[in-house]
């Protein structure tokens, strides 16, 4: 899917998807899908990613002339900016995140305004491991949240990953599938509450007799 080039202010809350694994039938792919699939359920707008699309070289600063920007960088970074919210589906690596996935955050962080500052986050992962790739997510949650990203509290690992899929990249288990899709709505809520908040304390600050100002922004 396409970008969604969208007005913040309006219209379905959208969420950028995607898995950030460049393996083919990669689990993480799988479970990116499955939560495509859960937000347009419950009535979310999709725009699903290929982590090919954001490929960046090595970062360099010697190589940031003339506010250079690598076309992966240039491509996460519109896509961040044209959805509401982004959710990520890593692999884990030796403990931690993929290598490419931090470059590429390292690249986009380079942008002026930068990009990842107050847009909401969903962190999940899929692993053969038992413990379902979360040691990686923690570790990918400390740049996020260093550059002012809202990160998820509740993340979603799933483990022995290989074994939890049905033929049509369903999740065997119901008990899991339901909290799976709990975790996305709860998470669609707190986006879509976000989205639509500046609007409902302008209309509450006008309802009473105040003219929204610098000295009203903070209401009580």
């Amino acid at each position: 899917m396409e970008a969604q080039q969208m007005n913040s202010g309006q219209g379905q809350t959208s969420f950028l998807v995607f898995s950030a694994s460049l393996r083919r039938g990669s689990l993480n792919t799988k479970l990116a899908k499955l939560a495509a699939l859960v937000i347009e359920k419950n009535g979310g707008q999709v725009d699903f990613a290929d982590m090919n699309e954001f490929d960046c070289p090595s970062f360099n600063q010697e190589l940031e002339v003339d506010n250079y920007h690598p076309k992966g960088a240039e491509a996460f970074r519109q896509r961040i900016l044209a959805n509401d919210a982004f959710i990520i589906s890593s692999p884990e690596y030796n403990g931690s995140m993929p290598g490419f996935l931090k470059n590429v955050i390292d690249w986009v962080s380079r942008f002026r305004p930068q990009p990842f500052h107050q847009h909401h986050a969903l962190l999940m992962s899929a692993s053969p491991s038992m413990a379902g790739g979360n040691r990686g997510l923690w570790s990918l949650r400390v740049p996020f949240e260093h550059l002012g990203t809202r990160v998820y509290p509740d993340m979603f690992s799933l483990a022995t990953a290989q074994n939890a899929f049905d033929e049509n990249g369903n999740l065997n288990d119901e008990t899991l599938a339901k909290r799976f899709e709990n975790n996305l709505v709860g998470f669609m809520s707190l986006v879509e509450a976000s989205k639509h908040y500046p609007c409902i304390k302008k209309a509450w600050v006008e309802f009473l007799g105040e003219k929204t100002a610098q000295e009203t922004e903070r209401v009580e």
